[in-house]
Formats: C-alpha cells, structure tokens, sequence
C-alpha cells in the first residue's frame, strides 16, 4: 500500500499564525520595558493610545511575515508546491511539466516517479512511464498474467467516458516501450481500461418547493461525479450513485438499474454509459 501524503499531519514548520496571540505578546513586551525604564504603562486597552495602535501595524506586519515564512517552506513541499515552485522539485527527480499539464498531475506525477525509483520493471515504473506520455490520461493499471513476462498496461482517460483514443494508447506504447524503459524480458501489451460500460436509470422525486432546474441537471452531476471520483478498480455502488442524484432539492431517489452493485477488477473500470433520470413528481 502506498503511503497518501495527503493524510499526514500538518508539518511542524508551518505555523497557525494567531494576530491576536502576536498583540498580547508584543504589548506584554514593551510593557515589561517602560517598567524596566521606570514607566507605568497601563492605557494599551485604548483603541487612540499611540503605543497600542504601533503594536498593532507590528503585529499585522509580523502576521504577513509568518505567512510568507510558511509560503516557502511549502514550496519546499511536493504536497503543497504550486507553479514554478512544483516545477523546480518535479526537476529534481527529472520529472518536466507537459504542455497545459496542471498542477495536481504534475504533482501525482512527481510522486510515482519517486516511487517508481527501482533497478527497473515496477508497478510505479511502469506507470510513471505511461502517465507521462498523455495529459489526457485519468488513471493508469499495471500487472502481469500469472506466470508469464507479460505487463499489461491499462489506461483510462479523462475524456469520452473514460475510453482512451488511439492516439493516446498509441503514445503510451511508444512510451512504455522505449528501450529507456522496458525491460528486456518484459512483454508489454498497452489497452484501455474499461471493461464494461454500464446504464443507470433512477426515478426521482423533488420537494414541493424545488425549481424542476434541479431535476434537469442531475444528469450532468452524476457522469460528472463519475469522471472525477472514480478510477480503475472503482465498484459502481448503487448507494454512491443514489447520493450523487439525492443533491438538494431532491427528496427522493430510486435506482431501478442495475439492480445490483457492479464490481471492477482490481485492472478494470466501468464506464457510464445512458443516464436515464425519470421525474416522479413532487413529495414531502
């Protein structure tokens, strides 16, 4: 199992920066120091006292220097690296931006290739090499059949729900078998990942007070849930697509089909296919 760096805790050098902790402390300062010089400083609860207001830009000062200290030290970070930022630590591992390649696939991209560091043939290395060959691509499977040299690399995009385009498996197979990549004794076959393609109908029902705009968008909510939650290996659920149509609004929802949950193999995916929505009416 990988380890998601995203659930690790907050690191230590990024600060919760508190304007109002940074006030009491500055004040309990300067007015250890007006004792020390044998003034009696007791006014700083006034908003016109002079001292008070000083402290004040000080602290907001202070606050935006705090955060400028935690921007860099998450600029260090592949998590939180954005723009050239990311760009510089991708280039560490010899990882480079593709052309209009967003930030969140450079980075996952950054971090497989971390991983796929081996002396050569894993998982990772395999899947770094493929999502590098696309910006298109949504998720990557790599495995081999039982007792065979034979790597299966399968490619779901982020398009056309999910079915890669021969372009794109055709850039994966120049990628993956590149002599800088395959192993010699490996044998590649590069393929799509859907395995089925799937039609959901659902009867729905709206609360009284609901524009019919709702009903009328659900369709384009759950395709696009879809796309953006799930990947290879990802079940079809009947309750997960219940609670992508059942948005306010909506009172009820019923799946009619599939009647059952549809399971994916671990080196598969589902793609949506019809999505047929059936307004029931209005219900309390």
């Amino acid at each position: 199992m990988s380890l998601d760096l995203a659930l690790l805790p907050s690191p230590e050098i990024i600060e919760t920066i508190d304007t109002e902790a940074i006030i009491s402390a500055l004040t309990a300062d300067v007015t250890e120091r007006f004792l020390t010089a044998g003034v009696s400083y007791d006014v700083g609860g006034l908003e016109v006292d002079p001292v008070k207001i000083v402290l004040e830009v000080a602290a907001a000062r202070e606050t935006v220097l705090r955060a400028r200290i935690n921007d860099a030290a998450k600029a260090n970070l592949v998590i939180f690296a954005a723009g050239s930022d990311l760009d510089h630590l991708a280039g560490f591992y010899d990882v480079e931006r593709l052309p209009n390649e967003i930030d969140t696939a450079l980075r996952n991209r950054t971090i497989l290739a971390i991983r796929a560091r081996s002396p050569g043939g894993s998982e990772f290395w395999y899947e770094a090499a493929a999502r590098r060959a696309d910006t298109r691509i949504r998720d990557v499977a790599v495995y081999r059949e039982a007792f065979l040299p034979i790597i299966h690399v399968a490619v779901l995009s982020s398009l056309d729900g999910g079915i890669p385009d021969q372009a794109m498996l055709a850039a994966v197979e120049t990628e993956v078998k590149s002599d800088s990549v395959r192993l010699v004794n490996d044998a590649i076959v590069v393929e799509a990942a859907v395995g089925q393609t799937v039609n959901i109908e659902a009867n729905v029902w709206l609360l009284p007070d609901a524009p019919y705009s709702v009903f009328e968008g659900l369709e384009a909510l759950l395709r696009n849930a879809w796309n953006a939650e799930t990947g290879i290996g990802f079940d079809l659920d009947l309750s997960w697509a219940q609670s992508r149509i059942h948005v306010p609004g909506v009172k009820r929802v019923v799946i009619t089909s599939p009647s059952t949950a549809v399971v994916a193999s671990n080196e598969k995916a589902i793609a949506i296919g019809t999505i047929t929505l059936t307004y029931m009416g209005r219900a309390f």
